[in-house]
């Protein structure tokens, strides 16, 4: 029993880091679930601190990610209807595979400084911001997803 939960929570840690890049899997999350399953085996024991932390993180992270193209999309120089077209094509995006999720919130933004009547280029700026955004979601993902990775490697060795 003890080698299947390693073996799922290496899974579950690394479909998360995957997940941190495609995102129709629940990435951080399911490597936070990785670090549970471990956790629940007799050989590994994760201090109450550890594991408060990293859930706080997780959720941090979690909520980051949607938030983050939003403010980019603002720090660019977006309008109000430029974010919530941001966060419209976010969750539209979110139906149409990963392309829209990608494409989804810089699109979104985009179309929404367009029907507020800015000019072209300061609505593509906007949609840069959005997509900036997006991608420091990534990049914060994968740092957590890494470092619960690396965790995991250590208490296993």
């Amino acid at each position: 029993m003890e080698t299947l939960l390693i073996i799922l929570a290496f899974i579950c840690i690394v479909v998360g880091i995957i997940g941190s890049i495609l995102p129709v899997l629940p990435g951080v999350p399911l490597s936070y679930i990785g670090i549970l399953l471990l956790h629940f085996t007799d050989k590994i024991q994760f201090s109450t601190q550890f594991l408060i932390f990293w859930a706080a993180m997780v959720i941090i992270v979690q909520l980051l990610d949607y938030y983050v193209p939003i403010w980019g999309t603002k720090k660019f120089g977006g309008s109000k209807r430029g974010i919530w077209g941001c966060a419209i094509g976010m969750v539209v995006g979110i139906f149409l595979g990963p392309w829209g999720i990608i494409l989804g919130p810089f699109v979104g933004a985009i179309a929404g400084e367009l029907s507020s009547g800015k000019q072209t280029q300061a609505a593509i700026k906007a949609g840069f911001g959005s997509f900036m955004g997006f991608i420091l979601g990534i990049v914060s993902k994968l740092i957590v997803g890494g470092f619960l990775l690396y965790y995991a490697i250590g208490a296993v060795a």
